[in-house]
Parts: C-alpha cells; structure tokens; sequence
C-alpha cells in the first residue's frame, strides 16, 4: 500500500536526531532497527512501502530486508490502523476459554475480518499469539489497556466506550 497522497515519508530534524541517537547506542547500528521503525510507525501512522524504503536508507540496508522485518513482527502496521486496536489472545489458555468464540463475536460486531478495519476507521481487529495474561482469559488488548473474562455482554460495554 502505498504512502496517503501528501504524505511525505520522511523524519523531521528531530526525529533524524533520534534515530541518530538510537544508532549510536549500538556497536552495530543496525541493532536500532526496531525502535527506528517503531519511530517510523508513530510518525507515518503505519510502515509503507515508502517508509520501509525510507528506513532502509537510514541504515545501509536493502528494502527487502526492512520488510522482512516489518513483517515479521505484528507489531508494525502495515496499512493505515484504527483509531483503536483490538488484540484478541488466541493462546492455549485463551482458546480453551473461549476466544475463538469471542473473536467471532467481534468479527460480527464489527463487521471485519482479522486485521480489518472497520469503514469508520475505528477499529482495527487483531488475533495475537499471546498477551501474557492467562489469569485473565480469554482476553483482549484493547489500545493499551487489558480486558479480560470477556462475555459478549462485556464486549459490547468496552466497544461503546471507545471515543
């Protein structure tokens, strides 16, 4: 996907300073990847083609190797995301509990398949690997606060309560 028209995929003064810092921390700069595009994330919304492109001139490093990392990790967006994000656990914990049918909930709810966004630019559903919080299950993320024990009932209050 490309970059939104009048995006420009480039740091400012300061943002350039940070990753200059960052670099700086390690022997080998390229250990400064990972905040870089996290950096990249927050300045962009999300990690482009471009940005990857970007990011990749800032280190020596080929575009292919930028996205090979961007996609490894599901933490970096690779499209525009919601104003919110909803991670759903799929662990074993969470699975035995019910998250397959509180996934399916939401994708019903909100009318989007995981990883959608929904039209309004709302919500954006994820299914992750594990939120570390077992106790809790089946459980979600929601931005950066956890939700757990989740019902549908639940569900419905958290999803009317974001702004």
């Amino acid at each position: 996907m490309r970059a939104p028209a009048g995006v420009k995929v480039q740091f400012t003064g300061g943002q350039l300073q940070e990753v200059r810092r960052l670099q700086a921390l390690y022997p080998d700069k390229r250990a400064a990847l990972l905040p870089v595009l996290q950096l990249a994330q927050a300045a962009f919304g999300y990690i482009s083609l471009e940005a990857e492109e970007y990011v990749a001139g800032l280190f020596d490093l080929s575009p292919a190797h930028v996205h090979e990392v961007v996609t490894f990790y599901t933490l970096f967006f690779r499209e525009p995301k919601g104003r919110h994000v909803v991670s759903v656990c799929h662990n074993l914990t969470c699975h035995l509990l019910g998250a397959r049918r509180v996934l399916a909930y939401l994708k019903e709810r909100l009318g989007v398949e995981v990883g959608g966004t929904t039209p309004d630019g709302k919500v954006t559903l994820l299914s992750v690997e594990c939120l570390c919080a077992c106790e809790m299950a089946p459980m979600m993320q929601v931005d950066d606060r956890y939700e757990g024990h989740l019902t549908p009932e639940l569900v419905d209050r958290i999803l009317e309560g974001l702004g």
